[in-house]
């Protein structure tokens, strides 16, 4: 399984996806200004899938010490790149989540888990992911989850190619939120999608106190092209808009990214 998972991102240009235009900021944008918010000063954080580091390096840029991992050995090789034009030092290695036995236990006041649960299409991997995230968290520390709406892929995917119209697909991503790599109808590679309620379950199962959970991009997505339309000034009001309303419940389901945040008990 994950041989395909990396495969697909080795093969993609995950650099490009937060910052090629205005639909695909507004995730990086929602998000960033949530953790602004929400972290304290000179934090030691895990990043552990951090993509090719765009999070990494705005945390590092606020002061923070960042360790950015990622499963795919491209990812860090443009994170190592991109690191020697920067005046601090960030660890970086390649990493499975789902194994962070390189880590001693509590040792991040915050982990990023920003990429990895919604690749895992075995439950059981799930919760072996959001354990080790545990066990290298502080008591007190903050876990940062990204999920895909299970409500939110099945329209998507059937607005871009008719071609995923198909009513069996539609019934499978709903009663199971799975797809995987030799599904007859896969558009993406082994893939998970959650749902709030399971989302928070989770957390509350593994002793998580929530204390926020928001759209990263909301509606956004299903209007693309007119955003990109937009000058600065106006997708600023939308951005200003939509982190207004990034929490209403609704919007949770319809949102193709969603973060989930919990406070390790004391």
């Amino acid at each position: 399984m994950k041989n395909h998972i990396i495969d697909s991102y080795e093969n993609s240009k995950e650099e490009n996806r937060l910052a090629t235009n205005n639909a695909r900021r507004i995730e990086f944008l929602t998000t960033t200004r949530v953790m602004d918010e929400l972290l304290g000063k000179n934090l030691k954080i895990l990043d552990c899938a951090a993509g090719t580091g765009i999070y990494a390096f705005h945390l590092a840029e606020q002061g923070h010490e960042v360790t950015a991992t990622d499963l795919t050995p491209r990812h860090v090789e443009i994170i190592n790149h991109t690191l020697a034009s920067k005046d601090y030092h960030m660890n970086t290695a390649v990493l499975d989540a789902t194994d962070m036995s390189m880590f001693a236990d509590e040792s991040f006041d915050v982990v990023l888990n920003m990429g990895p649960f919604y690749h895992l299409i075995d439950e059981e991997m799930r919760a072996t992911c959001l354990s080790e995230s545990m066990r290298v968290l502080k008591k007190g520390g903050l876990l940062l989850t990204a999920y895909i709406s299970r409500y939110y892929v099945f329209q998507y995917v059937a607005m871009s190619d008719k071609k995923y119209l198909d009513a069996n697909l539609a019934q499978q991503l709903v009663e199971t939120g799975v797809l995987r790599h030799d599904d007859e109808k896969c558009f993406w590679t082994d893939s998970y999608y959650a749902t709030k309620q399971e989302m928070e379950q989770l957390y509350e199962q593994h002793g998580l106190e929530i204390i926020d959970h928001f759209a990263q991009d909301g509606l956004t997505p299903t209007f693309a092209s007119k955003v990109d339309c937009w000058n600065e000034e106006e997708f600023k009001i939308w951005c200003d808009y939509h982190y207004s309303v990034c929490r209403e419940e609704s919007l949770l389901g319809a949102s193709n990214h969603v973060v989930i945040v919990g406070r390790k008990q004391e």
